[in-house]
């Protein structure tokens, strides 16, 4: 075993960042015995170098990250701050400076990974990242080493924790969204300020990530669909189980039939309770991914936290390590196919449609002659008069597969007739 050791600097030292350090000093004589050399950690960047970290040596803490990264004694940095900047141009300077980098930056290189990998091959050197997508689960490793050979075609996953909590709260005990909402607060699932959980923004980073890697090609924050969950009420989750199903909120990476494009969108939906991944609770995330040769592969587990998230990191920093003292790189970005990603629009799934409507004849078959026209197969239709005697009844309408810009047109003409009173929801169901 080679004795000199290979030196790391560590760029953030919150939740994630202080495991990272914790687990390389008290897992230090393991770690090196995996890698074939000791690992020496040799910098800690921070914004308040007062505060006290505990089993840090304060001689390491640091506010000039970019000095830290320019060192060229460096072997890797370990990029653990988030958000854009800093973070891409200090990253940026690392492998200009001789050092291969392990990010959890989900929001990176979902915006900028194309880039980002350019850069670190250009330098011959590592960008690994299994951090950025649901925590401690191995994903980005097995889509892209384990299933090289094989063909993807679809990754549907829950990937946030937060999300998964409050949905799960609802169904199980009929909450409404701000209720639960409040709990996961409270018990630290959701930050202060819960929107870009909520509203699908990191779902969106992690799905754009995951469909690259899955189908070989550039796949960009942008062109990912988005769809918070702030609409969701309590009898939509009445009316999943009616239905057999429950609602999550769902990343979905597709290959078209054809072969010829992908889509990549995040939004809430109703899925059977006989899909595996209805019976993931709490803020647990699980990915469940379809190929060709392997079939069907799911991957559960924590999906946040800081032990889980420094987990994936350290395992990264061992392969990292490993490639460098053999002279050698992992695998960099694999965009060969270069599939356009379709808009929207172009997405084929069935739908759970909940009308308000008047409550008498000949109203059902008005409704079923607008999604007649307008292409839309009607599945099963459900309606109900109300106890309270106002001339109106609920109807719910599940159609079979049609593409979301026919359903967003049968949507339009429902709203025009004189005896709909109003969409009340609107979901889509998937996991068939």
């Amino acid at each position: 075993m080679r004795t000199r050791p290979l030196k790391v600097a560590l760029l953030g030292c919150g939740v994630v960042g202080s495991e990272v350090a914790r687990i390389m000093t008290t897992h230090a004589d393991d770690l090196a015995q995996r890698i074939g050399a000791p690992v020496e950690l040799a910098g800690v960047a921070v914004r308040r170098p007062s505060k006290v970290r505990e089993g840090i040596d304060p001689g390491l803490v640091t506010t000039d990250a970019t000095a830290l990264v320019k060192r060229g004694d460096i072997d890797v940095v370990v990029e653990v701050i988030g958000g854009i900047e800093p973070a891409r141009t200090l990253i940026t300077t690392a492998f200009e400076h001789g050092a291969s980098v392990v990010s959890a930056n989900k929001a990176l290189l979902a915006q900028d990974g194309a880039a980002l990998h350019a850069v670190a091959e250009q330098h011959g050197k590592d960008l690994y990242y299994e951090a950025a997508v649901a925590g401690a689960i191995p994903l980005i490793r097995p889509l892209r080493e384990s299933l090289a050979g094989d063909k993807v075609n679809r990754v549907l996953g829950i990937v946030n924790g937060t999300t998964n909590f409050i949905l799960d709260k609802m169904d199980s005990t009929g909450a409404g969204y701000q209720e639960a909402l409040d709990e996961a607060t409270a018990l630290g699932y959701a930050e202060a300020d819960p929107t870009a959980d909520v509203e699908g923004f990191d779902a969106a980073a992690k799905a754009a990530i995951l469909a690259g890697i899955a189908f070989h090609s550039r796949v960009r924050l942008d062109d990912v669909y988005r769809e918070g969950m702030a609409e969701v009420t309590a009898s939509d989750f009445v009316s999943a189980k009616n239905m057999g199903c429950t609602i999550k909120l769902l990343a979905i990476c597709e290959r078209a039939a054809d072969g010829g494009s992908v889509t990549a969108r995040v939004h809430p939906a109703m899925i059977p309770l006989t899909h595996p991944l209805a019976s993931v609770r709490g803020a647990y995330n699980a990915v469940f991914v379809e190929s060709d040769a392997s079939g069907q592969l799911m991957f559960y587990g924590p999906g946040a936290g800081g032990a889980p998230t420094a987990s994936a990191v350290l395992g990264d920093l061992v392969a990292v390590c490993r490639n460098r003292l053999s002279g050698a790189t992992g695998p960099g970005e694999s965009a060969y196919a270069a599939l356009p990603v379709s808009p929207m629009g172009d997405v084929v799934t069935r739908y759970h449609i909940s009308l308000d409507v008047a409550d008498k004849p000949g109203v059902l078959a008005q409704v079923a002659t607008v999604f007649a026209e307008h292409g839309v197969s009607i599945d099963t239709v459900r309606q109900q008069g109300r106890q309270d005697g106002d001339g109106e009844a609920s109807l719910v309408v599940v159609t079979h597969r049609a593409s979301d810009a026919s359903l967003s047109g049968t949507v339009e003409a429902l709203r025009k007739l004189d005896t709909v009173r109003g969409v009340a929801s609107i979901m889509r169901v998937e996991g068939e």
